[in-house]
């Protein structure tokens, strides 16, 4: 599902920042930032929501394909969390697809704090044209990435061996990790891989 994010209170060590639908709108790049690309009902705010420790910092929207802009959140002054459009929903024009994936392109070609990208994957299906392009993407920008595969909280063994072996032999080197939002698990794998993207951080030049 899409992430809708809210804003906490001016105690809580997560919080929104802002909305944006262009690099003229971006915050300032103070912090190394981490963002999150999926589909559509991919499960991304549950996760998110996990991965912070809280319940309503992000609430999933009953309709697909709500989130039309990007979304940033500080985490605990160490770093942003950055909420990427969904995509896949069939329900939304052409012109807006194209619009999303501009840019989200955009985003991830200019966006010179960007330590990596989280792509959720239903653990359920293969890899659709979209995850892969936002792998190869990644790559030619050698930019760190990580698979986090959603909705793991039932036996599905057979699905999620299948999956990673589908991913494996096309990129053997890339890094899966099995969550659930719901039993927690690969929860705090999952946290620990983005703090060592963010500390790796490094500003792009210009």
């Amino acid at each position: 599902m899409n992430l809708i994010l809210k804003s906490s209170t001016a105690r809580s060590p997560v919080y929104f920042i802002a909305s944006a639908t262009s690099l003229s709108s971006w915050p300032p790049d103070t912090l190394p930032e981490i963002a999150f690309a999926g589909r559509s009902n991919v499960g991304k705010s549950s996760l998110i929501n996990a991965l912070v420790g809280k319940k309503k910092i992000a609430h999933t929207s009953k309709t697909p394909g709500k989130t039309r802009c990007i979304n940033f959140f500080e985490f605990k002054s160490l770093f942003n969390l950055v909420d990427l459009p969904g995509y896949g929903y069939a329900k939304v024009s052409q012109k807006e697809r194209t619009s999303w994936k501009k840019m989200v392109e955009e985003y991830l070609q200019k966006r010179k704090t960007l330590a990596g990208l989280v792509i959720l994957a239903d653990v359920r299906r293969l890899l659709q044209e979209e995850e892969w392009m936002l792998i190869d993407l990644c790559r030619k920008l050698h930019l760190e990435f990580v698979v986090a595969l959603t909705k793991c909280d039932k036996p599905r063994s057979n699905e999620r061996r299948k999956l990673i072996a589908s991913i494996q032999t096309r990129y053997p080197d890339i890094i899966t990790v099995p969550t659930s939002a719901i039993s927690g698990r690969g929860i705090n794998e999952l946290l620990g891989k983005i703090v060592s993207m963010s500390q790796a951080c490094r500003v792009k030049k210009v």
